[in-house]
């Protein structure tokens, strides 16, 4: 049930809007007379009283207002309603509470109007003679309708103010305000029921509500007698009451109702109601099932019909929709009937049509019942039900069909002619037809038999003979017709059959053989059963003809004397026969030759048996059974190993006692094995061996040789032999010495007497050992000229003769080289020898110190030299070789005061960064600066060598002083001055002594702000030019009027120059401040140039208008505001002279006014006053009070079912006379009507698809549309009007939906016999569009799966096809998926694929075929041979498919009983060995194999014969001559390409006479991965797959050398020296260059100290290349430059920072760091090797401070910490996210100085990874603390004792203490500073002892232990220095606090360094005071720290102690406080 407010489509056509009284007016309505009249409505109440002055005016205006508009409308009843409404809300306004019940003013419930729509509310009726026109005018739409309305209109309106003054006489008292239908918002109920059960009497459907504002009870009720049977309306409290079904609902009968409810508070008056429309629609289900009209009930057709239709059926469903929709469906007795008969939908009807073929001789009715299906959807489905009986009619179409013919007759070959044989019987196949039946003879009797034309007996023709060709074998299949006499069909039907009749067999042949003789041979010596072998054409075969008993005969031998028997012992028929050895002991050629005997064939009846003979002749040949016999049984001989091409190694001899080629005569040498045989030749005929080619011997390679030769007799072919001859190889000198390396090299510093390590030059000799070939000499050949080197010549040890000097070599570069040929030669006969280049190369040594090119450098420069000019450049040179000893470096010694510096490798001096040259400046004033300049070498350390010179520089002086302003202070000037005003007077003076002063204005630098403070811009006001200003004398004048409302203060920017400045310009700037004052000069201005404002009709008064604002620039700011413009408008507003607020005075009416036009005017308070004026207009706003008025709806429409969504449907456009959004439409659709698949859009009214249609859902819409007037403002508050319109929407039918199949399951099974054009099967779809068009008609195709053509479709009806066979399938068998498609007949089609299974079963017609071996065959297999194992397997094909192709396997039995010996098995073919072989027992076996597939109903075979030889065993396996070879194999190379032979074996074993014995090798052990193959009988090694020789570069592999090639031997564990069938092969990878080098990290990282040396080795990159040798060699190389990132002071560095050494890959430091300098370095590096592959890494160097690193104490040794050094850094990094690097680690001091050596110092640093910088000590300490559950692994493992900053900061001093002593520090500094003055005149030496020890955090005073030999330790600005070495010993222990060490001093020494320290202050310390460390220590000098150490845990004693060292620490720090270098923050270093 649904619930809508909506209007009734019904009603729609009568009413056009109908609107409750007091929310819309309405323009008709109908009195009790039934007259239709115009009504006015009134509005909602407005005020609260009645009458008095705002009475008379609302009248008043309101009887203007209908006057008015009766004057401007052409008299349009609808627009005369808009006038009323005006008239009715001015009454309404006078009197809105009470209701005036005069005879003209009544209330009245009406129904229906012609104009306007229903309506319930308070009337006003017009007088019938007014109505009447009225009516009229509806029915016309002539002008006569216009004219007539034009009449009356007047009239009316004074009908109306009489009316109105009439009715404001009644009391007020007893007025009653009428009740209202609450509605929501809606017009009208809808309410959708559903009918039937659905819905039962009683439901409850809605609930109405209603409203009266005088509380009324009211009473809910219906009219109509329709109305009040349907519906029970019972009250539920006041204002509701529940409306109840009262009858059943039956869409059938009634689908909607249209009722009145009525509403009254019971004070209406008799008879009046307001009054509701209410729609109930009936929506259908599916209760009614479909009816079938009147219908044949049986038809008859004719069994030979074509398709055609049979009936027409058509059935009716009183449902709508799908309910009310029929399809036919067809169910027949059995699925066969539906095959035949079809039915099809089409227009509603159902066609019965005939499909199939009757046979009237099969069925001759069918009972049909045809089904009328409703298209419910879901739900109850319903079904009406026709039966139709089909008579099938008879048709003369059958043949005739046999009744009586025996398939089979026997009868004897002797029977008489004309004897009968059988006798066949047929009638007419048609049953209702009895047709004479003749019979005759087609084919079969072979001219034998005849057969009676009437009465169907066969009978003997002529006489028959069993055995006679004509007697098809004495069966006979006579093919006979019987043929009917028809005068109706032409040709007559006919029918055939066949009858086989058999000849019984009759003994009348005799055995005969096919050849009369047989003449046969067989060799001496052949065994038990060996056949003899028959010569010439005769066939040994048998036959008898006759059957059974008849012909079957027995064979055997007479005249042989035992010597033979014959096999089979008796046939049948027809038996081949074999003539077999019986006594092989009496077969002897010597004995006998020739033997001639009888073979016999006789019947086996007993009665009279026939019988023949033949003769036999057998000749016996002799054979070979002698072998040949060597002379000895192993020959031994020696040869040179240089023997010469031909030379005879031995002659071998053999001899056979048989005779002719078979004995001594026929021996032949066939063969020659071993390793050396392809290098030999052997005679075949008299055994002699010969060398074949030079070189083939070679004693160092192989000192002895085995070869096996072959002797055969028989001319080769006969029986064979073999002997070993040992060959052994004797030695000769033919190998050179040949040096252990390809070259040699070796390095020597120059001036040195020898090698740092002996140098041997090493070379062997691979000849004979202990001979004079084998001995070795050495000497110097070239290179040498001037004999610096001498060798050993009997060691090889090279030596110089005496020192060597780098600079005399005439050579150039860092290293130099002496290129020596060294020789080494043998003591043989004939010496042969070899040499080797020898590479020595000499190193420089620094031996030459630098030289100045002069002693004395002279420059003058000016004051304002700016820092980093170059003054000037010093030269010098240095005379070694080398390019790094030669290089030379510069430093300032001391006399740079700060002011200059010098870059270290080009010499430059340059003023310094921060240095002020200007003699003024300084204190005390310095005018020349003389400068000690030194040079170094590129020695290290002490091998460093250095000179000096002198640089004078001399300062001129410039004037570069600029000058100063007095400042100007500030002005005031009256805005629009005259132009030349004075305004002030600006003065500057200059310090130079000559200055020329200018004056100007700097516009860009001046600012200028108005009144409220805002800055002015020169765009805006040029106020800079409103100046000038003298430029000598500075005196500023005005150039225009100023103007104070755009600036009030101006700051002037003033520049002073002196033009005679020596050094760029020199200015000066002031500013002058400038007031400007006011005067009244500017009118008001208004913000707007005018005001535009709307104000809503009747709005209240002090409704505010329009506020207007006027400004004033000028100070006098204080407007007043007037009104100016027409009295009558003035007087509607009134305004605010002070603020400008104009609001409503006065009741503003549009109509009267729709513009309220005025001008305002503002005035200011100057003296004399200015003014400005603005206008003001102001709009009035409209009231709602017109409904919308649909214009020409459209009616039904029809749109297409696949119209994409957005498709337009329609346009509906419905007007509203109102303004702006009271007369905007807006367009709504209901979604129950649409069920969402419309869409309106609700500007425009377009009706467009929302979503995709689908005709087969919903075919049908009834689309609700409503038309909204000011909808986005007024639908929520109940201000909108709206008018309702229905329109039908009819889908038309696509074609959208693609045929379905009926689901089937399996293959569709037949055989390759079907016949053609037969059906196979058929296939059936539907399709969802509508039945009745093309788009629901099916047919039916074969896209696919039938390329043979073999089948073929054809169509039933248009949801069923038949599939069948277009030819014949014989031979065709297989599974096939037919694709069929079925198509749609729609425009464009739609398709459909299903794959249809149709399985053609095969038919046995082929027999196997062996395929392997393919003919008879002989195989060998050995006497040994164990029972099961294999013999061979045969293998057979069948065509066939399925059983029928299933081959089986089986040994057919013979006579001689061979097929026991072995078995078969019947799957695989496999033929097995049964039973033990034993060769002198039966050489030979012959058995027949048979293959037979499993087909039906018979199977078919094929045999093949084979014939098993049986082979003997050898006594003695193959034996290698040695236990193991070397091959070589080179890595990557494809399988196969390389080939290495083995060593053949030797054998002495006998072998068969029939075939040569073949050793096959094996590969037994040793390859696993089979990476190797070995062909086994070429015997040659290869690869199996690619190796790789860094995978595998040996593998040992075991071969096996065996005669058994069938079997493969068992795998070999380990090599087995005794076991000669074993050879063990050493296979070697060579390498190739496959491997390209590979950096172990992608990344390096590394760090350096300020502190570094020059030449410090920072880290080694490392590579790996898994290839060996000079593939292998690796070279390292810096890629690109080296790149300085976040760097500081790293602008001096000229060349790379770092080097980097091509054969180790160290890193070396290439320059000296200094301090100051940051950052970190970053460059590439590569590596390649000798064939070009190359790897690349990036190293970073980071630049760290010493207090920078981290100390990690590992209770480890140093080599255990190497070890995991690598894991310890990568774990460490991974944990905490930064770069490590390991910085150094060495063996562990304890606090006293011990060493111990159960711990390691491990020192590393941490970079921070995102952006590169070194991360501090407190950092890291606290990256690890805050991962020690990740690190706590780590640690265990390093065994961590504590991790803390490297060295301990102890050299701060106590930040209190210092105050303290503030006073005694003055006075010792001073004292100190002279003392040092006067008392060192020397160079300064380092002076870096401290209070504390090393201190990192300190630039001044921190000291590494190592100093380089440069300035490196400098910081920005300082002064280097350089300072000698000094030992202070008691600093080089950072971490004691013990001082006794260094307290002896020598009293003679003027070191600095010795009197750093006051010694006398230096406390003793006791031995056992406890070491502290950082932890228990503060630093001295933090802010956070402010005392000692724990004073918690140290004694008084202890206390004391500290105290002590403190003040001896304190008195040095004095000292380093007095000498002037560190107080001018000079950097010294220490040695």
């Amino acid at each position: 049930m649904h619930v809508q407010r909506r209007r009734s489509p019904r009603a729609s056509s009568r009413c056009r809007v109908r609107r409750p009284w007091w929310n819309a007016s309405s323009s008709s309505v109908t009195s009790r007379h039934g007259e239709v009249a115009p009504v006015f409505t009134v509005p909602p109440p407005v005020h609260r009283n009645c009458g008095g002055a705002d009475s008379d005016h609302a009248l008043k205006s309101g009887i203007m207002n209908v006057l008015d508009y009766s004057d401007r409308t052409e008299g349009s009843p609808s627009e005369t309603c808009e006038a009323n409404d005006s008239f009715v809300e001015s009454l309404s306004s006078v009197c809105s509470e009470h209701v005036v019940k005069t005879p003209l003013y009544t209330q009245i419930a009406h129904e229906t109007c012609t104009e306007c729509a229903t309506v319930q509310n308070v009337l006003l009726p017009m007088p019938s003679w007014f109505a009447s026109p009225l009516r009229n005018s509806s029915k016309t739409t002539s002008r006569s309708h216009v004219r007539s309305w034009s009449l009356h209109k007047n009239l009316w309106a004074l009908t109306l103010m009489s009316v109105a003054l009439l009715g404001l006489t009644i009391p007020l008292a007893s007025a009653n305000t009428p009740p209202r239908f609450v509605l929501d918002g809606q017009t009208e109920i809808v309410i959708r029921l559903t009918e039937g059960d659905a819905t039962p009497v009683g439901t409850k459907i809605t609930t109405l509500r209603g409203s009266d504002l005088d509380g009324d009870a009211l009473t809910f009720g219906v009219q109509g007698v329709e109305g009040r049977n349907l519906l029970r309306i019972e009250p539920n409290g006041a204002t509701e009451a529940n409306v109840y079904l009262k009858e059943p609902l039956d869409r059938e009968i009634k689908d909607e109702y249209t009722l009145v409810l009525t509403l009254t508070d019971n004070k209406l008056g008799e008879g009046q109601f307001i009054t509701q429309s209410m729609l109930l629609l009936v929506e259908d289900i599916n209760d009614n099932a479909p009816i079938f009209r009147p219908h044949p009930s049986s038809v008859a057709v004719d069994e030979n019909s074509p398709p055609q239709i049979l009936a027409t059926l058509y059935a009716t469903d009183q449902d709508e929709g799908p309910f009310g929709q029929v399809i036919y469906r067809l169910d027949g007795d059995s699925p066969a009937d539906t095959e035949k008969f079809t039915v099809s939908t089409d227009d509603g009807k159902g066609i019965l049509r005939l499909v199939g073929d009757l046979d009237y001789e099969r069925k001759s009715l069918y009972q049909l019942k045809v089904l009328a299906v409703d298209r419910a959807i879901s739900g109850r489905v319903n079904t009406g039900t026709a039966n139709i009986l089909v008579r099938v009619q008879d048709v003369e179409d059958q043949p005739p069909q046999f009744i009586q013919a025996p398939p089979v007759t026997r009868i004897p070959e002797d029977i008489p002619v004309n004897s009968g044989v059988l006798e066949v019987k047929a009638v007419d196949g048609d049953r209702g037809v009895n047709n004479r039946i003749t019979y005759s003879i087609l084919d079969g009797d072979r001219g034998l038999f005849d057969l009676d034309r009437d009465s169907g007996v066969l009978y003997v023709k002529k006489p028959l003979d069993r055995e006679s060709p004509l007697s098809n074998n004495g069966a006979f299949i006579i093919k006979i017709q019987a043929e009917e006499d028809s005068t109706v069909v032409d040709p007559p039907p006919k029918m055939t059959t066949e009858v086989t009749v058999l000849l019984e067999d009759v003994n009348d042949e005799t055995p005969l053989f096919k050849a009369s003789h047989y003449v046969a041979e067989i060799a001496e010596g052949s065994q038990f059963n060996s056949p003899v072998n028959l010569i010439g054409d005769a066939i040994p075969e048998v036959y008898d003809h006759d059957q059974g008993n008849n012909g079957t005969f027995r064979m055997f031998l007479e005249g042989d004397g035992g010597m033979f028997d014959i096999t089979p012992p008796e046939g049948v028929n027809f038996a081949s026969f074999l003539i077999r050895v019986k006594n092989p002991a009496i077969l002897d050629y010597e004995k006998v030759k020739v033997v001639n005997f009888t073979v016999v064939a006789r019947e086996t009846v007993a009665e009279n048996p026939k019988s023949s003979s033949a003769l036999v002749t057998v000749h016996v040949r002799d054979t070979n059974d002698n072998f040949p016999v060597f002379s000895e049984d192993q020959y031994e001989v020696s040869i040179p190993e240089d023997a010469s091409v031909g030379a005879t190694l031995t002659w071998i001899q053999a001899r056979d006692p048989d005779s002719g080629t078979f004995g001594t005569e026929g021996i032949r040498y066939t063969d020659l094995r071993g390793s050396l045989a392809s290098k030999l030749n052997l005679n075949p005929t008299l055994g002699i061996i010969t060398l074949k080619e030079s070189g083939a011997l070679d004693r160092e390679s192989v000192p002895e040789h085995y070869l096996t030769v072959e002797a055969r007799d028989d001319l080769g072919r006969g029986n064979r032999n073999t002997v070993v001859v040992k060959v052994l190889v004797e030695d000769v000198n033919d190998h050179p010495p040949v040096f252990l390396q390809k070259y040699y090299e070796a390095r020597i510093l120059e001036n040195n007497f020898a090698f740092p390590e002996p140098f041997f030059i090493t070379a062997r000799d691979d000849d004979l050992n202990g001979t004079n070939n084998h001995e070795v000499r050495y000497t110097i050949v070239s290179g040498d000229p001037k004999e610096n080197f001498t060798i050993n010549n009997l060691s090889g040890e090279l030596k110089p003769s005496r020192p060597l000097d780098f600079e005399a070599i005439d050579q150039e570069g860092d290293i130099r080289f002496f290129n020596l040929t060294v020789k080494a030669y043998d003591l043989g006969e004939r010496p042969l020898h070899s040499e080797v280049p020898v590479l020595v190369y000499v190193a420089d040594v620094n031996d030459h110190p630098p030289q100045f090119d002069r002693h004395l450098y002279r420059k003058a420069i000016p004051e304002d030299t700016p820092p980093g000019t170059s003054v000037t450049q010093v030269f010098a040179w240095d005379h070694d070789g080398s390019a790094i000893n030669k290089r030379v470096v510069f430093r300032i010694q001391h006399g740079a005061q700060d002011k200059f510096v010098m870059e270290a490798d080009t010499g430059v001096i340059s003023v310094a960064q921060g240095a002020v040259l200007d003699p003024d400046r300084t204190e005390p004033r310095a005018t020349t600066y003389i400068l000690e300049v030194i040079a170094l070498d590129g020695g290290i350390g002490t091998a460093q060598l250095q000179s000096r010179t002198v640089v004078n520089i001399t300062i001129l002086d410039v004037n570069n002083k600029p000058p100063a302003f007095i400042d100007p202070g500030t002005v005031k000037v009256s805005e629009n001055e005259i132009v030349g005003h004075y305004v002030h007077r600006v003065e500057a003076v200059d310090l130079d002594a000559h200055p020329r002063l200018r004056y100007s204005i700097d516009a860009e630098s001046s600012e200028a702000r108005n009144e409220l403070g805002a800055i002015v811009k020169p765009s805006e006001y040029n106020y800079a030019e409103a100046f000038e200003i003298s430029e000598v004398e500075g005196v500023i004048r005005t150039v225009s009027p100023l103007d104070r409302e755009k600036v009030e203060v101006i700051r002037l920017a003033l520049v002073c120059e002196d033009i005679e400045a020596a050094t760029g310009k020199q200015t000066s700037t002031a500013t002058l401040t400038v007031i400007v004052e006011d005067i009244n000069d500017n009118d008001p201005q208004f913000r707007k140039s005018f005001y535009r404002r709307s104000v809503a009709e009747n709005a209240k008064k002090g409704t505010t208008i329009v506020t207007v604002v006027a400004d004033d620039v000028d100070k006098n700011r204080t407007i007043t505001y007037s009104l100016q413009g027409p009295p009558q408008v003035l007087s509607l507003v009134n305004l605010d002279q002070e603020t400008g607020e104009i609001v409503v005075a006065d009741r503003v009416d549009r109509e009267q006014f729709s513009w309220l036009n005025f001008t305002v005017k503002a005035a200011d308070s100057g003296i004399p006053a200015r003014f400005n004026q603005v206008a003001v207009l102001v709009q009035v706003i409209d009231e709602n009070d017109n409904n919308p008025v649909f214009v020409n709806p459209p009616s039904n429409l029809t749109i297409r079912e696949d119209a994409p969504p957005g498709t337009s449907v329609a346009t509906v456009h419905a007007v509203d006379p109102d303004f702006d959004e009271y007369g905007r439409i807006t367009y709504l659709l209901d979604r129950k009507s649409s069920d969402g698949k419309f869409k309106i859009n609700p500007d425009t009214g377009e009706i467009t698809v929302a979503s995709p249609l689908n005709r087969e859902e919903l075919s049908t819409f009834n689309l609700l549309i409503e038309a909204w007037d000011n909808y986005q403002y007024g639908h929520a508050t109940g201000e909108s009007r709206n008018v309702f319109m229905q329109l039908g929407v009819t889908v038309a039918d696509i074609n959208d939906e693609a045929p379905v199949f009926e689901e089937r399951e399996g293959c569709t099974m037949i055989t390759e016999f079907h016949e053609a054009r037969e059906t196979i099967t058929v296939v059936r779809a539907t399709d969802g569009d509508d039945p009745n068009s093309p788009n629901g008609r099916i047919r039916f195709t074969i896209e696919g799966g039938n390329e043979k053509g073999l089948f073929d479709i054809r169509i039933i009806d248009q949801t069923a096809a038949q599939i069948f066979a277009a030819k014949p399938l014989v031979g065709q068998y297989g599974n096939y998926s037919l694709a069929i498609q079925a198509q749609d007949r729609g425009f464009p089609p739609n398709s459909v694929l299903s794959e249809i299974s149709i399985c053609v079963s095969d038919f046995n017609d082929h027999a196997p075929i062996f395929v392997s071996p393919s003919a008879n065959l002989t195989i060998r297999v050995p006497e040994n041979a164990t029972v099961g194992s294999l013999v061979i397997q045969v293998r057979a094909t069948d065509e066939d498919i399925g059983i029928n192709g299933a081959v089986r396997y089986r040994i057919l039995k013979d006579a001689l009983g061979n097929w026991q010996t072995f078995k078969i098995d019947e799957i695989t073919g496999a033929i097995l060995l049964q039973k033990p072989l034993d060769r002198e027992r039966q050489k030979i076996y012959e058995i027949r194999v048979e293959a037979y597939d499993q087909g039906v109903p018979a199977p078919l075979s094929s045999d093949l014969d084979l014939t098993i030889y049986v082979r003997n065993v050898n006594d003695f396996e193959p034996q290698f001559v040695r236990d193991q070879v070397t091959v070589n194999f080179t890595e990557h190379k494809a399988p196969g390409s390389e080939r290495a032979k083995l060593i053949d074996t030797i054998d002495l074993d006998d072998v068969d006479e029939d075939k040569t014995a073949h050793v096959c090798y094996f590969i037994v052990g040793g390859d696993e991965f089979s990476s190797f193959r070995l062909d086994r009988m070429s015997h040659e090694l290869m690869t199996n797959k690619e190796l790789d020789r860094e995978a595998e570069d040996h593998y040992i592999l075991i071969v096996k050398a065996t005669e058994d090639c069938l079997a493969t031997p068992e795998p070999v564990s380990f090599f087995d020296s005794r076991d000669d069938t074993l050879l063990k092969v050493n296979v070697f990878v060579n390498d190739i260059n496959d491997n390209a080098p590979k950096f172990t990290r992608e990344v390096f990282t590394g760090g350096i100290t300020t502190e570094s040396d020059f030449g410090l080795e920072v880290m080694k990159i490392t590579a790996i290349d898994p290839d060996i040798g000079e593939n292998g060699r690796m070279r390292y190389y810096m890629d690109g430059k080296v790149q300085e990132t976040l760097s500081e002071n790293l602008d001096n560095i000229r060349r790379s920072p770092f080097l980097v050494d091509p054969v180790t890959g160290i890193v070396k430091l290439n320059f000296d760091p200094l301090k100051g300098m940051k950052g970190y370095f970053d460059f590439k590096v590569y590596v390649n090797d000798t064939s070009g592959q190359s790897d690349r890494a990036r190293v970073f160097i980071y630049l760290l401070r010493e207090d920078q690193r981290v100390r990690f104490i590992l209770r480890q040794s140093p080599d255990e910490v190497r070890e995991q050094v690598e894991y310890f850094r990568d774990y460490l990094g991974n944990v905490t996210g930064a770069i490590v690097n390991v910085d150094d680690f060495r063996v562990h001091e304890n606090h006293d100085g011990t060493v111990d050596k159960t711990k390691t110092d491990l020192y590393l640093h941490l970079v921070n990874r995102d952006d590169n910088s070194v991360l501090e000590v407190k950092e890291v300490l606290a990256m690890i603390d805050k991962n020690v559950e990740y690190l706590d692994h780590l640690f265990k493992r390093a065994e961590l004792v504590t991790a803390g900053v490297a060295e301990d900061n102890l050299l701060f001093l106590w930040l209190v203490g210092v105050i303290v002593f503030l006073t005694l520090l003055l006075v010792l500094t001073v004292a100190l500073c002279l003392s040092q003055r006067a008392r060192y005149s020397r160079q300064l030496k380092a002076a870096t002892a401290t209070a504390f020890g090393e201190c990192t955090h300190d630039n001044g005073l921190n000291r590494s232990t190592t100093v380089p030999n440069t300035n490196i330790h400098s910081v920005e600005g300082s002064n280097p220095i350089w300072m000698s070495g000094f030992d202070n010993d008691w600093y080089k222990d950072e971490d004691s606090l013990r001082y006794q060490q260094f307290l002896q001093q020598s009293e003679g020494n003027e070191s600095i360094d010795d009197n750093a320290v006051d010694t006398s202050l230096s406390p003793r310390v006791d031995r056992d005071m406890p070491y502290i460390t950082s932890a228990n220590v503060s630093n001295p000098l933090s802010r956070e720290s402010s005392t000692v150490g724990s004073n918690a845990q140290l004694t008084n004693h202890e206390q004391r102690n500290i105290s002590d060292t403190y003040r001896a620490n304190l008195y040095q720090t004095f000292h380093k406080i007095a000498n002037p270098l560190v107080d001018k923050k000079l950097e010294t270093t220490e040695l």
